[in-house]
């Protein structure tokens, strides 16, 4: 069973209904029960980063998050917010982070001469840097959806999953074992992004 972690960041509808087509099965919560008997966790997420520690500690989901990952080494799929919320802290905030992958958020900064916006919004390509099951199928071809300000800066190369670039490379996509996350929307990734969540639905198996 998937459990899609309900702590109030962002609607999840679109994830659930991505999964249903894709013929699984999940579910929202934020309940005990249901989260210490789920095959894999999806932390979802759209707003701040302190905002979204405080909401999981309010909700009681940290150590059920912890417990999870890092003791019964399931599937944790971290997504645009979520994922960063599985480092150790942001340039947004001063709350720590779940600390499950060591990596840091930062603000996105450019040379004066480039005239590029922030928040990077829309679609961009993926390169791969490390083999993971989640991105099976997954090629220089795949574009996805991103809105974010602040992006991933892995302390080890080997954390950095999926690269892209946007006035420089930055880390869109980050995975530890069992702990993976994504900065882009596979929701609103159209088929692009049914490859990744079907990818996490289905195991972890490596397709070369």
């Amino acid at each position: 069973m998937i459990v899609i972690l309900d702590y109030g960041m962002g609607n999840v509808g679109s994830i659930v209904n991505m999964l249903k087509k894709l013929g699984h099965k999940s579910v929202v919560s934020n309940d005990t029960k249901t989260i210490k008997e789920a095959d894999k966790l999806i932390l979802p997420g759209v707003g701040s980063f302190d905002a979204g520690i405080e909401n999981l500690t309010k909700s009681g989901l940290v150590p059920l998050i912890l417990n999870h990952a890092k003791v019964e080494k399931k599937p944790l799929l971290g997504i645009c917010l979520g994922m960063q919320l599985l480092g150790t802290k942001s340039e947004e905030g001063y709350l720590s982070g779940l600390s499950l992958i060591p990596f840091e958020s930062k603000r996105f900064n450019f040379d004066k001469n480039e005239n590029l916006k922030t928040p990077h919004m829309g679609w961009n390509l993926v390169e791969k840097n490390t083999i993971s099951y989640l991105t099976n199928n997954i090629d220089v071809n795949s574009r996805f959806y991103f809105v974010h300000s602040y992006h991933a800066v892995c302390s080890l190369k080997e954390n950095v999953l999926l690269e892209s670039t946007y006035g420089y490379k930055f880390a869109s996509a980050v995975c530890s074992e069992n702990i993976l996350g994504v900065q882009f929307h596979p929701e609103k990734s159209h088929k692009f992004g049914m490859k990744i969540l079907d990818n996490f639905a289905r195991g972890n198996k490596v397709v070369s």
